[in-house]
């Protein structure tokens, strides 16, 4: 054989020694351990499952000492220890499911091995090698095992009880017995087969439900951006107006005065210049914002501006076309403006005009038949808007939008600096009340948590 041939039959040879080693390492940290892994409390019955295994073991103890005394001819001190060991196990299986196994196989041993020697009496009817009280705590304990320790280690402590079971049947031979060894091993599969079962049901419940939460928030978190990249695209179109203004009265201002100083004109040139390029870059932004798709945010309900994409953003100027559209489907809109109006800062104006037309939106999606109330109110210090839907006079038909029209409301308002309500009213109505104020404070935050804003969503 060449040096090749023996090289790889080698490493051949090596890949299945490696993969049992490995197996047999892995079932070596699942059964000979210590680790506690107490039973969870049941979402329903609270602590009564434990309670319930907790007097089962008592039942054992008591009724396996009494077989062990009257029928296995057992001293009644050993009797007790043997028939405690096995209760004990079961109780211990609350908290360290492998060690009451341990314990429960040596409780078996102990008493298989102590009553055989002192078979006798009742040779038909005793049986042997499993008592009736020692297969009902190695059901439970077995169950509890494979509640909590993965498949293989289930069927690992399955294989070994089974495997005992036939070394005292078989190998063990004399006087005649009433065997139970198939019918414990029967017994002991099912359970197996049952908690094993359970535990992959349970996992599965657990993971979909943690990637459900984790859909969700990404979701919300996803539907969070794409509103924040809608109110900065109308609102680059106000400051690249402002900009203009700028750079064109930066211009013109050395005209206006006679005998400019050279100080001036270098100043107001300045002025332009950076105008001139922060309106270059504001375009650039503004084109990469355009050319993405109307998100989800936009109304469905033919609420729209009826505007192109590059037409100015709408002001509350337009309030009476907006809500002439919505009077046009149908519905009943009542509007009411208190207060001396005047000019509002234009990001004030448009998100006025976007939470007015999502209320709107909302309501035709959601309360059909319901008359609406729109109010402003001019205040000193800002405006206030309130929208108001009664109660519907009719279901509500299935939505395909985002379900996330009052967070790009909260966005909005946040971004101001104002405030927000948005709760069921009167009737099964809802009503939506926000307060943009005139000078915004410069570091207003900003809503970052979804969590938070998904309490109010729609």
């Amino acid at each position: 054989m060449s040096r090749l041939s023996r090289v790889m039959d080698t490493g051949v040879g090596r890949a299945p020694r490696a993969r049992v080693t490995g197996w047999l390492r892995a079932l070596r940290g699942d059964l000979w351990t210590v680790r506690a892994d107490p039973l969870p409390p049941s979402t329903r019955l609270r602590r009564l499952p434990h309670g319930l295994l907790c007097l089962a073991a008592f039942g054992i103890t008591v009724g396996g000492t009494g077989d062990l005394t009257d029928n296995g001819h057992l001293p009644s001190g050993l009797a007790l220890l043997a028939a405690a060991g096995q209760g004990g196990a079961l109780v211990l299986g609350l908290w360290r499911p492998v060690p009451a196994w341990w314990l429960s196989l040596g409780a078996f041993t102990l008493i298989a091995a102590t009553v055989r020697t002192r078979m006798g009496f009742d040779l038909e009817t005793y049986t042997w090698p499993w008592t009736a009280a020692g297969i009902i705590a190695e059901l439970l304990v077995l169950l509890l095992l494979a509640l909590r320790v993965p498949t293989r280690a289930a069927v690992a402590a399955l294989v070994v009880t089974a495997f005992l079971t036939w070394v005292f049947e078989s190998l063990w031979t004399g006087e005649a017995y009433d065997t139970t060894g198939v019918l414990a091993v029967s017994l002991f599969t099912v359970v197996v087969i049952l908690g094993s079962a359970l535990r992959g049901r349970r996992e599965a419940r657990a993971q979909l439900l943690e990637q459900t939460t984790l859909t969700a928030e990404e979701r919300t978190r996803r539907t969070l951006l794409e509103e924040r990249s809608r109110i900065a695209r109308e609102l680059h179109d106000v400051v690249a107006h402002h900009m203009s203004v700028i750079s064109i009265q930066a211009q013109v201002a050395p005209h206006l005065v006679e005998n400019p100083p050279d100080e001036l004109r270098e100043n107001l040139a300045g002025i332009r210049q950076n105008a001139l390029e922060a309106l270059t870059e504001l375009r650039r932004v503004l084109g990469v914002l355009r050319s993405e798709h109307i998100g989800p945010g936009e109304p469905p309900d033919g609420l729209g501006d009826g505007f192109a994409p590059h037409a100015p953003q709408p002001t509350l100027d337009r309030l009476d076309a907006l809500v002439e559209n919505t009077r046009a489907v149908g519905r009943e809109v009542a509007t009411d403006i208190s207060g001396e109006r005047r000019p509002l800062p234009p990001g004030v104006e448009l998100s006025a005009y976007r939470i007015v037309q999502e209320a709107l939106s909302n309501a035709l999606r959601h309360a059909p038949g319901a008359p609406i109330t729109v109010r402003l109110t001019y205040e000193p210090d800002g405006l206030e808007v309130e929208i108001v839907n009664g109660r519907p006079t009719g279901p509500a038909p299935p939505s395909t939008g985002a379900g996330h029209g009052l967070l790009g409301m909260r966005e909005r308002v946040a971004m101001l600096g104002g405030t927000m309500t948005a709760h069921p009213w009167h009737w099964d109505g809802f009503k939506v009340t926000a307060f943009l104020p005139d000078t915004p404070p410069v570091d207003t935050p900003g809503t970052d948590d979804p969590t938070a804003l998904r309490k109010g969503t729609s």
